[in-house]
């Protein structure tokens, strides 16, 4: 699939998305207890029509959760995931059907994914994207300050954003031992809990009017603002509070 463009799925794709979400909904409940156990607004759906899922990240079995949590909420997501998804054989043609968008990070690229992300937002689409650009290197799991992609893509398309908090992924696939890991879940059966945030009017936080562009500043100010209320939900699920409120800044990861 060519990086700048994107073809609705089709009732085919439909139909594998949720064979595919049943059978690794299976899996994923075999090795953990998925509960959605916090909703802002209770009992609520994702919102019809375009909206931009947003979601920490702490491990390599996110993607999965997150579309499961979309498919739960009554949306199948179109996520947006790293080129290397694509790059494998057995992965990549499903990813492809199923409407996933890649996004070749580190290249000239990746700026053409915010393209295609548009145009699936443009069809209606529920797109879930993680802010963070990789999973977080801060050792406690605390998510990392945001990249402004997913402020820039609802800027662009008028998607509200919705914050779903992810706390103990990474008790269920880490770095290493995935495989070690994967077989003691079966017994222990790490618990997953979610919490799903209220839909942010990313336009309204920016002040927008009309057609008028918004600068570099306020769209950081505002992918700030996104992320601390994403970070307010995940210290709710940990309990404790969270030691950087708009994610861990670089400088902290390095020091």
């Amino acid at each position: 699939m060519d990086i700048h463009t994107w073809q609705r799925p089709g009732l085919r794709a439909a139909l594998l998305y949720t064979v595919a979400a049943g059978l690794l909904g299976g899996v994923v409940s075999a090795v953990s207890r998925l509960e959605i156990t916090r909703r802002v607004v209770p009992d609520a759906a994702l919102p019809a029509g375009p909206v931009v899922v947003v979601a920490n990240h702490t491990s390599f079995a996110d993607g999965i959760l997150l579309a499961l949590v979309g498919r739960r909420l009554g949306r199948s997501l179109r996520l947006m995931a790293t080129g290397g998804v694509f790059r494998s054989r057995l992965v990549g043609p499903v990813a492809r059907r199923l409407g996933f968008i890649p996004v070749p990070r580190g290249t000239d690229a990746a700026a053409g994914s915010l393209d295609c992300a548009a145009t699936a937002l443009g069809a209606g689409e529920a797109v879930g994207l993680f802010p963070e650009g990789r999973i977080t290197r801060d050792p406690r799991h605390w998510p990392e300050r945001s990249k402004t992609g997913a402020v820039r893509l609802a800027l662009r398309t008028g998607a509200p954003v919705v914050p779903v908090a992810l706390v103990g992924a990474e008790r269920l696939v880490g770095r290493t031992g995935i495989v070690a890991r994967l077989l003691r879940n079966t017994v222990l059966r790490p618990r997953v809990r979610v919490a799903v945030g209220e839909p942010i009017d990313v336009r309204r936080l920016a002040g927008v009017v009309g057609d008028r562009p918004v600068d570099d500043a306020t769209v950081r100010r505002v992918a700030d603002e996104v992320m601390s209320v994403l970070v307010a939900h995940v210290a709710e699920l940990r309990g404790e509070a969270a030691p950087h409120p708009s994610g861990v800044p670089a400088e902290a990861l390095s020091a």
